[in-house]
């Protein structure tokens, strides 16, 4: 790993540029996507059909297309000398990184009680995401980031910090309400009940806001920073779409709830 990206770079400074620039690219893809999911849904889970390319088993697709955001952080940190590992800060936010997809690459795609197949499109976009991502994150908080002698310690890191560990325990808790909503050998979809579903729609989905909320805050930076405002951007719009899906399926739903942000969204 480290004689490639030695061969791709010049000097360390034109890598950490090509990390900076990957980062507004990420950000501006959110708001392209903000703009397409305007019309048109993400197509997978429930929205899925056949007009995007030939469609890959639930649990595969969820397996290959997190499984890079896991091991390419883990091949930098393992097979490079990262210069700034040995600093507590950095090792903390690679660890809550490792956790979060550590548990959706390894854990999640195989507690999928059955699910819709995932176009090859979907897939092949995810896995490339999560290719990008995972280099962005770990390559930065393992080689270049710098943070003070005392920013474990600082408020914003421990804010952040909090912020990330409710993020990643709702997100849990919810996947957990949704993989049990129905019996073994029942079909169909029902209404979430449970935990933070009495106050929205997309419960998980709002995990994974705040707990990459509060990795961007404790980070610090603009690569985590482009990331959060990724996963606000893409959660937020597909957690309308199965708010106002919900209120057309199910005559009976609760309708103090709102989509994804309790009592505002």
């Amino acid at each position: 790993m480290g004689d490639i990206l030695n061969n791709l770079f010049r000097s360390e400074a034109e890598e950490l540029q090509l990390l900076n620039r990957l980062s507004y690219v990420m950000i501006f893809m959110g708001i392209v996507t903000f703009v397409s999911l305007l019309f048109e849904n993400v197509p997978y889970g429930r929205y899925s059909n056949t007009k995007y390319s030939f469609p890959i088993n639930a649990k595969l697709a969820w397996f290959l297309q997190e499984l890079p955001a896991f091991v390419v952080p883990l091949l930098i940190v393992v097979g490079m000398s990262g210069a700034k590992l040995s600093q507590l800060p950095n090792r903390l936010l690679l660890l809550m990184f490792f956790c979060h997809y550590a548990q959706r690459s390894l854990i999640y795609p195989f507690l999928i009680r059955g699910g819709k197949a995932t176009p090859f499109t979907s897939f092949a976009l995810a896995f490339v995401f999560c290719t990008i991502n995972g280099y962005m994150q770990a390559r930065y908080l393992s080689h270049y980031a710098e943070y003070p002698a005392d920013w474990v310690v600082n408020s914003q890191f421990i804010s952040g910090s909090m912020l990330w560990l409710v993020g990643f325990l709702i997100n849990l808790h919810s996947d957990h309400i949704l993989r049990n909503l129905r019996k073994p050998g029942e079909t169909g979809y029902k209404v979430p009940v449970g935990g933070l579903f009495e106050y929205v729609s997309s419960a998980n989905f709002f995990g994974e806001i705040i707990e990459w909320t509060g990795f961007a805050l404790a980070g610090h930076s603009v690569q985590s920073a482009a990331f959060a405002f990724f996963t606000l951007v893409v959660l937020t719009s597909r957690a309308g779409a199965h708010h106002r899906w919900y209120l057309e399926k199910f005559e009976d739903y609760p309708k103090s709830r709102k989509a994804v942000i309790p009592f505002i969204y």
